[in-house]
């Protein structure tokens, strides 16, 4: 059984509890999403490499919060392949810009895009209204689950 997950961060606009955000993934991944073998890639950047991934990868102009790339497609949805492959890529000035914006902190969304990312990856797709409403769901389920194990606002302190 093959459980790894590597986090890379490439930001500098706020401190980050890599392990603690190790924690929370992996409870996600193995307690909620029934995931135990898995290779995940997490990498937190920000909005001018998320946006060189977004117009290289999806061809769409400027930054996003989240980018999935699952390496297997899924059996269907909520089904994840074995093993889980991805590199998901998580935008810390989204999340501090959309934290603003919906009145939570930035530590929050950061979680939120690390369960969006998980949940495509798992087969999840909001290309269609009604599965977009399945998604977001999911993803408000998953994050209050993660909201009751951990102290989320820990992840990291205040911007240098």
């Amino acid at each position: 059984m093959n459980a790894s997950l590597v986090i890379r961060n490439r930001q500098r606009k706020v401190r980050l509890d890599q392990r603690r955000l190790a924690r929370i993934a992996r409870e996600l991944l193995r307690d909620a999403l029934h995931v135990d073998e898995f290779e995940i890639g997490l990498f937190i950047v920000g909005s001018a490499r998320m946006a060189e991934l977004n117009r290289t990868h999806l061809q769409h102009e400027g930054s996003t919060d989240v980018i999935t790339f699952a390496y297997q497609e899924s059996p269907g949805e909520g089904v994840p392949p074995r093993p889980l492959q991805a590199d998901i890529f998580l935008c810390i000035d989204e999340a501090i810009r959309q934290a603003r914006q919906y009145r939570t902190s930035w530590q929050s969304e950061l979680v939120r895009y690390l369960i969006h990312g998980l949940l495509h990856a798992c087969g999840y797709d909001d290309l269609q209204p009604a599965k977009r409403r399945r998604m977001k769901r999911e993803e408000d389920r998953l994050l209050k689950r993660a909201g009751r194990l951990f102290a989320l606002r820990a992840l990291g302190g205040r911007r240098t």
